[in-house]
């Protein structure tokens, strides 16, 4: 075998190696079952830890709840959302003032703050940041994420109820910190764009986010791990004006008055 034949023959191998590496990526090892069961798990530790998740009564809060859930309910009717038959697509919310944040379990069963409602402006800008949410269980962005973290064997046991209280415990902290890849966050600006295109909401909603977050004296530490702020309006408000989307229909009172219920 000559030289030119041997430096091409490295050359493919090369490349095939790094097809497969991130084909590999791109794998999820978890089932539909796999994620659904992990979530739950989730769910049900977070019930069990007040201290650390005080959920907001639901008795007493009925309208704030039917507001945060109608917006869910409008997105997963958007007709974009692949599991919206397959996921729980539960919203529970988090008392918490001083924490501005959502997350989303594999599962769909998802979490919002009250600081995170009372810091945003308009039911367009938290329409945004639940589509966001959404996407990332919908894409199923958790379990590949945590999977590199904790290794398969431990986020099965938990999916099936055979983890230690521990184990369960140290993988509801990381979901609810979880710093996931830059891919993975521009994917879910994108499919949040993608839903809110659908619906009755601005569909660049959550760029309006990014630009109020970015004028804040202390922005939520999560998000230094996260995409420039500016470079992701710039990208939503982009796909947002490329597709044909409606106009927005919804009305900042609304949201006001779900504010002031929360104080």
């Amino acid at each position: 075998m000559n030289i030119r034949n041997i430096f091409f023959l490295i050359v493919l191998i090369a490349a095939i190696t790094s097809w497969h590496c991130k084909s590999l990526k791109k794998i999820n090892l978890f089932s539909i079952e796999d994620d659904k069961n992990l979530g739950l798990q989730v769910s049900n530790e977070i019930k069990s830890a007040s201290k650390d998740y005080p959920l907001l009564p639901e008795r007493g809060n009925e309208e704030v709840y039917r507001y945060i859930r109608s917006i869910t309910k409008n997105i997963l009717n958007s007709g974009n959302v692949k599991h919206k038959d397959d996921f729980a697509w539960q919203v529970k919310i988090i008392d918490d003032p001083q924490t501005l944040n959502a997350f989303a379990t594999p599962g769909g069963y998802i979490y919002v703050y009250t600081g995170l409602i009372k810091f945003l402006d308009t039911e367009d800008q938290l329409a945004g940041v639940m589509g966001h949410e959404i996407a990332h269980a919908d894409l199923r962005h958790s379990t590949r994420q945590m999977t590199s973290s904790y290794g398969v064997s431990t986020l099965l046991s938990v999916a099936t109820g055979n983890a230690n209280p521990g184990a369960v415990q140290q993988v509801l902290a990381g979901l609810t910190s979880l710093k996931f890849s830059r891919n993975h966050e521009t994917e879910a600006d994108t499919y949040s764009v993608n839903y809110l295109c659908n619906t009755k909401y601005d569909a660049a909603g959550a760029a309006g986010f990014f630009k109020k977050i970015a004028g804040s004296k202390s922005p939520p530490q999560f998000l230094s791990t996260h995409p420039n702020s500016a470079d992701r309006v710039k990208n939503i408000e982009a796909k947002a004006a490329a597709k044909t989307c409606k106009a927005s229909t919804t009305n900042a009172t609304q949201h006001k008055r779900i504010k002031q219920l929360l104080k």
